[in-house]
This record gives structure tokens, sequence and C-alpha cells, in this order.
């Protein structure tokens, strides 16, 4: 999940920042506590990464950007890591292929968690010694990496259920009892949206992502926005009419897409004796048809908003309505790891945080006067604004204290491991 860096100072003392790096980086190892060496280490896809992989890329991240800066006198843990454990940091240095990272079975997972507590270490250090001092610019870098571990920490989750999803068992992540919500979902309503030119992207205050500025002005049509994202239920019944059949309601990538791979279905959706079941990171389980559909591609999210008579909304249309809506919802902290029946109070929308990664019809492209930022860190955003779309809001494996309104997520159209699904909108002539 690449993004990038608005190096800014941040309203936040030294103790603060030693806490939440203690607080992040402990995060991350109870994510994998219960996993066994061997699921650490497989690798399902060349999208995906071994759980192994990203407990020393985000480790080898803290050892690049920050403790050299911090200690002309560092030397690294092992020489060979900045090898295998670089992502795409060109201008660091050469990188071990991402559709090999499975094969790694050395280092083993023992040293790669000696190896974060090595590095933790050398922070703690570094922050206890610049206690109640300001540390320039290695504060921005540290809020950074912290930030980047917390994708990490999603992309752990996610990667580790598609590779569960590959074992015929059908493994449980975290097999703790979960109870289905027999409610049915509560009925979408439209909420009326006025034409106007607002400013959208990251107010000057606290971290973002590069991406995420500057703060520009934007012409926004009038438009509807439905009050919550599509239902499972909902979903079914474009199944049910044939969706994954009718070409007239398909880009034709993804037409091309749905023959090419044979989807007729969204992502860890199967089908035994007629009947469909649904994968979770808490095993097999009986979808529920009030919980938000998950696990679309942009295409799919897209051919269902034309069945339905509706679009994907824009990012700015979704950012204004967003930044009415308290940032809150059904988060990684939840421990659920799976969407959840949406609550609506009122007459607002809900659910616009959390659960789902909600497409939109955007394009990941530059806000006007983007710049990236100089440096090796300058990689770590702007060269990925090609050929991906935006999606917005966060999901159930989402840290809540990584998220915000102006966050822009974005994959590639043809994206279906991460949990990604929609919310309608159509235009007005109000």
């Amino acid at each position: 999940m690449p993004s990038s860096v608005k190096l800014k100072n941040q309203a936040q003392d030294e103790p603060c920042l030693r806490d939440r790096v203690t607080q992040v980086r402990r995060q991350t190892a109870q994510l994998v506590a219960d996993l066994s060496e061997e699921d650490c280490l497989v690798q399902s896809m060349p999208d995906a990464s071994p759980t192994k992989w990203h407990l020393a890329h985000t480790t080898w991240f803290f050892e690049t950007f920050v403790l050299p800066q911090a200690d002309a006198h560092y030397t690294t843990y092992d020489a060979d890591f900045g090898y295998l454990f670089n992502s795409y940091y060109e201008t660091v240095g050469r990188m071990h292929p991402r559709p090999q990272r499975g094969l790694l079975t050395r280092p083993s997972l023992t040293t790669i968690m000696a190896y974060r507590d090595h590095v933790d270490e050398k922070l703690g250090a570094l922050l206890a010694d610049n206690d109640g001092h300001d540390l320039g610019a290695l504060r921005d870098v540290l809020e950074l990496g912290l930030h980047h571990e917390q994708q990490h920490q999603e992309l752990i989750l996610t990667d580790i259920k598609h590779a569960f999803s590959c074992n015929p068992t059908l493994p449980a992540y975290d097999s703790s009892p979960r109870t289905t919500n027999k409610v049915g979902a509560a009925p979408a309503r439209w909420i009326s949206r006025p034409a106007s030119v607002s400013e959208i992207g990251h107010i000057e205050n606290g971290f973002a992502f590069d991406n995420e500025a500057p703060r520009h002005r934007q012409v926004v049509e009038a438009h509807e926005i439905q009050t919550r994202p599509v239902t499972l239920g909902e979903y079914r019944a474009f199944i049910d009419d044939g969706g994954y059949t009718r070409p007239e309601l398909w880009l034709s990538n993804g037409w091309a897409l749905v023959n090419e791979r044979g989807w007729r279905a969204p992502l860890y959706w199967i089908e035994r004796d007629g009947q469909w079941g649904q994968f979770s990171l808490a095993g097999l389980r009986v979808p529920a048809e009030a919980e938000p559909i998950t696990h679309l591609s942009y295409y799919e999210a897209d051919a269902y908003a034309r069945w339905a008579g509706a679009r994907l909304p824009t990012e700015a249309e979704w950012e204004l309505v967003a930044r009415d809506c308290a940032l809150e919802g059904n988060f990684a902290e939840s421990r659920r790891y799976h969407p959840t029946r949406t609550e609506i109070h009122g007459s607002g929308p809900a659910a616009l945080f959390g659960d789902v990664w909600e497409w939109t019809s955007s394009p990941y492209m530059p806000y006007p006067g983007y710049a990236a930022p100089t440096g090796a860190l300058g990689e770590y955003n702007g060269k990925f604004m090609s050929g991906q779309m935006v999606l917005r809001g966060g999901s159930c494996a989402t840290p809540q204290s990584h998220i915000r309104t102006s966050y822009r997520n974005f994959f590639p159209p043809d994206a279906r491991w991460q949990f990604s699904g929609l919310r309608l909108a159509r235009n007005t002539t109000a």
C-alpha cells in the first residue's frame, strides 16, 4: 500500500512520540503472535508479501531512514538486509524481486524478531536521549515510519487472509466466536448535495501523506450520495440478476477479466452444494446479508453501480460528505477483522470510516500543485500516480489512529484482496 509523507512538525512532544513508537511496534507483534513460522513465510501471490517480510521491512525502514541520521556511527544489523527487505526505494539500492519474497526461508523468523528487538532498543535510546528536545526532521521521519508500519499491519491481515484462503482446509486466523447479526440492513437513503466550489485535501494540522496535499479548490456538481455502503444482500441481487454475465454493465477491461479469471462473485465467496459461503479471517462463514459487501475490484463496484442506475462517487464528493462525520467505526482495534452491519442514526451518512474501503471514480493522480518530497522518501508515493484508482475511509483491518478524512488509498482497478466495497452516488440537476 505505497503512499508518501507530508513532512510537517507535529504538535507532539518526544515522550508521546516514544510511547507511540512502542505502541505501534507492539501492535504489529501482537498481530503475528499466533502465527506459525510456516504461516509467516508463505506468499500466495505476487501482490502479497509474507508476514515475515512485513516484520523485517518495517524494521528496515527505521534502520535505514532514522538510525543512521541520529547516529553517524550506527552499524547496520546485517548487511544483507538492505537488499532483502528494501521494497521499491531505487535510490537506496538494489532489492530482492517482490514475487520471490516467499522464497526467503532464511533469515529465520527468530532472527527477524531479534532484528526488530535490536532496532526497537536503538529507537528507544534515541527518544530517551532526546526527551524534551526537538528531534527536528527526524520527528517527521519517525512519524512517517509509524504510519508506514500501520499500513503494513493492514497488509499483514489482508495478505495472511489470502494465503489462508488458498489452503483447502480454510484455517482461521482468529477463531474467537463471532455473533452474526441477523437484523436486516437499514434502508439506504439518498443525501442531496448542492453544487459548490469547495476545498479538499489535508488541512495544515498534524500528520498526512504528501498525496493528500496541497489543499485546493475543486468544482463539485450537484449530486446525491447514499447514507451507507452497499450490502452483501444488495450485491447478491446483482449476481442473481446475471450481473457477471452482462457485458453492457462492465468497462471493457473489467469484462475481459470476468472472462479471463472466471469471476462469478466477490473474492472469498465459495460455492458448495449450491450454497454460497464466505471465507473470513475467522474461517468459513455464512454470508450475512446486512453487512457491507467487500473484496470487490473497482470493475465490480463500477458494474454494480451501473446495474443499480447510479455511479461511484468522486473522491471530492466522498470527502465533502465525510467532513461532517465523526472519525469512528469498525476498525482493526475491534479485532473483528470483518465488516459489520451498518447502524444508521438520524438522516446523515453512516459507516464512512472503517468496515470497507470505498472505491471512488477518481483516478489516483496528483493534486494541483503537488510536488514529491526530495530524496529517497520522495519515491514513497509520487511514482505510483498512474493506472490506479482512489479508495477512501479505511476498513476493518485499518488502525483507527492511521485514518483521517483526507486519506487517499489507491490500488489497481483489478485488486480484490483488500477489504474494498462501495457506496452509490448519482447526478442531480439541482
